[in-house]
């Protein structure tokens, strides 16, 4: 069952990955990279069942990190609606240089 899951985790990363990676619009690069997080989430998770049994205090990494990922959605989104108010860019290939 471990081996299930881990391989289904991969799977999520490597599409992750592509999605980061081949496209170019900053929300798409942002879902791949939430992707790749949920992944690895999801790996930590199926370790730390496999190896405590469940214990209820591996539990707190789990939250952490997703407390961590809102905050990262929440940063990434407002940094992507700066750069569209500032420079009507809502792809990479439109920006040239990111200062001035």
């Amino acid at each position: 069952m471990i081996e299930l899951i881990l391989v289904f985790s991969a799977a999520i990363f490597g599409i992750g990955v592509y999605g980061a990676l081949s496209q170019q619009s900053f929300v798409m690069i942002m879902m791949g990279l939430e992707l790749m997080i949920n992944a690895t989430v999801l790996a930590i998770v199926v370790f730390w069942w496999g190896t405590t049994g469940g214990d209820p205090r591996g539990q707190l990494l789990v939250v952490v990190v997703l407390a961590v990922m809102a905050i990262e959605a929440a940063m990434g989104f407002a940094l992507v609606t700066a750069v569209y108010r500032a420079r009507k860019a809502d792809i990479t290939e439109k920006l040239k240089r990111l200062r001035n």
